[in-house]
């Protein structure tokens, strides 16, 4: 459905931060994109959905392909109309206005009021908790709420690949749990495609097809799941096992080297 051919992606004219970034997601898949702080996960997404440019970004090389067409040159309000739909971390939901209307919001470029009548008890379904708020201001609503509001806001468009950033930031262990329970759910009852960035390593492999490791924007490792578990490095830098399974200490994760062959 999506492939980022070699793109590269430079900020104010000066700075690479996309350095050669090359993915697929195929139709119907969650692919996981991982990597620590600044490794480029955000902006791969941006550039796909055309959101670089009001942050003085760019794709200077590379194509980015959906549905057999080049769309890194689009508007991102293009992009979305072909079934694209990102959401942004920290859920940027609109504070000043209640859930339901966040929701009609989110259908904005469809036509078919019935249709989105119907959609938005589908995401009522999902959330029972935003049914039980539909009339609350959106600012107020608590942060796992929020989230949920921010993934069935992005359904109200019917996309065909929804793009998520971070979604477990910020979260209490049970919601995020709860959340990427929904999440699966979406993607197999639904049909759609997800393309998921997250540093919660453990979580994003619990519930992806495929998983790229991105490092100083290129991508360092892929496989699936299970292969990427059993990765050594993998295990040591994301989640914080030493050689015999065991839980590394927070000091020894968070002040490891990695190993030069990962930029290599």
């Amino acid at each position: 459905m999506l492939s980022l051919n070699n793109i590269e992606v430079i900020y104010n004219d000066v700075i690479l931060v996309l350095k050669g970034m090359s993915l697929e997601v195929p139709q119907g898949k969650i692919v996981a994109l991982l990597g620590s702080n600044g490794a480029g996960k955000s902006t791969t997404l941006k550039a796909i959905s055309g959101l670089l440019k009001p942050e003085d970004g760019e794709v200077t090389d590379g194509e980015i392909v959906f549905e057999d067409e080049n769309i890194h040159e689009y508007e991102a309000s293009d992009i979305v109309k072909r079934g694209i739909f990102q959401v942004m971390e920290g859920r940027r939901i609109f504070g000043h206005l209640n859930v339901e209307e966040n929701l009609v919001a989110g259908g904005y470029t469809r036509k078919d009021r019935q249709g989105v009548k119907q959609d938005i008890e589908m995401v009522y379904d999902y959330f029972p908790r935003l049914k039980e708020r539909r009339r609350q201001t959106s600012g107020y609503l608590s942060g796992g709420e929020q989230q949920m509001l921010a993934i069935g806001r992005a359904m109200m468009a019917r996309p065909k690949l929804i793009m998520l950033d971070e979604p477990s930031l910020g979260l209490a262990p049970l919601l995020v749990r709860s959340i990427f329970e929904i999440i699966t759910r979406i993607n197999r009852e639904q049909g759609t495609t997800i393309l998921l960035v997250e540093q919660n390593a453990r979580l994003a492999l619990d519930v992806a097809d495929y998983a790229y490791i991105m490092e100083n924007g290129r991508i360092v490792l892929t496989g699936e799941p299970q292969q990427l578990k059993d990765n050594a490095d993998v295990r040591e830098f994301y989640l914080g096992l030493n050689e015999v399974g065991t839980r590394k200490s927070y000091r020894d994760v968070k002040h490891y080297k990695r190993r030069k062959r990962w930029l290599s």
